[in-house]
Parts: C-alpha cells; structure tokens; sequence
C-alpha cells in the first residue's frame, strides 16, 4: 500500500498528516490544543510505503513491534532494516519524512508542539526558547522516554475522566525528558523538586474547590502555585499524595455525593456538569470507580438513610 503526500512547503498538523495515513489507528487523542500534545496508537498496521510532508510538530515514535522489513529516512537518518522493539525515533518539526515496511507493525506516535517544548525548557532548564532545538536522533533506548511514553500511551487507550489535566501533565514529563536527553551531553539537569509548602497547598486546594465546574488545566494550577507545570506537579503530588488530575477527580466525586445526598430535584446530568464531568456517562462511571456503587444507587441508600 503506497501513499504519497502532495508536495507543499506548508507545514502540516498533526491532524492533517493523519489524513494521508491509508489506515486507522487504534485509538487516537482528543485532547483540546491547549495541551500542546497529540497522540496515536497504531496496532497491526499493513504493509506500507508513505511519504509526509513537514510537520508542524515534533513527533517521538515508540516501536512496539517491529515490522520484518523497514525503511526509513528524515534528515540525516537513514536505516534499511527495523528498528529494535522498545526504541524510540525523535522526528524534529519541519522534517519530511519517508516511511516504507512489510509485514505488520505496532507504534505509538506522540506529537509536541515547539511552543511546549520551548516554553519548558524556559521554565525548567533556564534556557532560552529560540535556542531550544531538537536533532533528529534515531533508535534511542532511553528508559526514562520510554516510560514516558508508555504512560502517554496507557492514557490514551485507557480513555480515563484525567482527561485534558492528565495529559497536560504527561506532556510536561514528556518535553522533560526529551530536553533532558538533548542536554545530557553538554549540561547536567537541576532538580527543584521536593513538596508544596503546606499553605501553597492550601491555596491550591481552594482553588480546585472554587473552579471544579470549570476546565481545570495543569498550566492553570501551575500558575496559582507560581512554578512550571511539570515541577509543580512533582511537588504536588509529593505533598498530597496524588497527581493533580487524580486529586481533583476525587474532589469532583466528593463533591458528586454531597449533591446527591442534598439536591433531591437535581438529575443526574446536573450533578454531573455542576461537579465538573464533562458527561453524565463519564461521572457515572468514575463515580462507581471511587465509591463502589452508581450515582443512581447512592442516592437511593442517602434518601432512605
């Protein structure tokens, strides 16, 4: 199967480049832009020789499985055999790239946007943005990637209520360990991390508290907190227990059970949308996850206690 792209100086998007892909993938991101980060999960994928145009993006790809033959060329990187299962390729922004295989393949392709990249190595490595390149590099077995992009990965496929939060967060990680690998050969990483202050995490709490109806964003909690988000984070999580997107969807259930037991005229999907789910299927189930029994039940057991 063979797809050429048409030929343009333009640079493509994520989305667009998806288009030319002749096939489906498993599962695929839908995440909102304000993310900086698209993902795509591609399982048993045919017999292929495709060419993209420049992307917008920087894209890491994770090899699952390796086809039994495989080519391909980007830059100055050029291989005529598959890669290694576990290895990661790193395709900078702007690059035009020229995939060719047989047999079957399994992959993960996850694309940052520059402006996350840049702004990350601003804010964690003191750098300065317009001097934030990625190379392209190939076969990398770097485990702290990998496992980055594994948890991107379980994140997507598995579809949980994170959401947007979640995937903001694995974004940050991400850009991290990505400048981290660039870096590694000139410079050594500083490491700010430790806890929240108790009362910077009072703050932040009452802010999850007051905005839980709303779109929470990690850059959002970030900012209140006056640190990166991927150090925030970090010291959140050290200092409460959970990662933000976990913390504050066991926030929106508890406050789900305390409308539930007292707002007897509300349906469901008001509670729902009044505790910050973005829908009535998305709260019942989570709400189960974390109580044990459905919304519909809960109620129930309230009004007869």
């Amino acid at each position: 199967m063979t797809r050429e792209a048409p030929r343009t100086n333009a640079l493509l998007t994520p989305r667009e480049l998806a288009r030319l892909v002749p096939y489906a993938p498993y599962a695929a991101s839908s995440w909102s832009n304000s993310v900086g980060m698209l993902a795509a999960r591609y399982v048993d994928a045919p017999a292929s020789e495709i060419e993209l145009p420049p992307s917008s993006h920087h894209k890491l790809v994770l090899v699952n499985r390796p086809s039994e033959v495989g080519e391909v060329h980007y830059e100055d990187v050029h291989w005529y055999a598959s890669p290694p299962a576990g290895s990661i390729l790193v395709i900078p922004a702007g690059s035009q790239t020229r995939w060719r295989w047989s047999g079957r393949n399994d992959s993960l392709t996850v694309s940052l946007e520059p402006h996350l990249v840049a702004r990350v190595a601003a804010e964690s490595f003191d750098l300065d943005p317009a001097r934030m390149v990625v190379p392209p590099l190939d076969r990398l077995d770097v485990p702290q990637l990998r496992a980055s992009l594994q948890a991107i990965d379980g994140e997507l496929v598995a579809d949980t209520a994170g959401g947007n939060l979640a995937a903001e967060s694995l974004a940050n990680v991400l850009a991290v360990h990505l400048i981290r690998h660039v870096l590694a050969p000139r410079r050594p990483t500083r490491d700010r991390d430790g806890k929240l202050p108790q009362g910077k995490l009072r703050t932040i709490v009452e802010y999850i508290e007051d905005h839980l109806d709303d779109g929470l964003t990690l850059t959002d909690l970030a900012t209140v907190a006056r640190l990166s988000p991927y150090h925030f984070a970090r010291q959140f999580k050290a200092a409460s227990g959970l990662p933000p997107h976990q913390f504050v969807l066991a926030r929106r259930v508890e406050r789900a059970k305390q409308l539930l037991q007292g707002a007897a005229g509300s349906s469901l999907a008001q509670v729902a949308a009044r505790s910050g789910f973005s829908d009535q299927s998305q709260f019942s189930r989570h709400f189960k996850r974390l109580v044990g029994v459905t919304p519909r039940r809960f109620r129930t057991s309230a009004r007869i206690a």
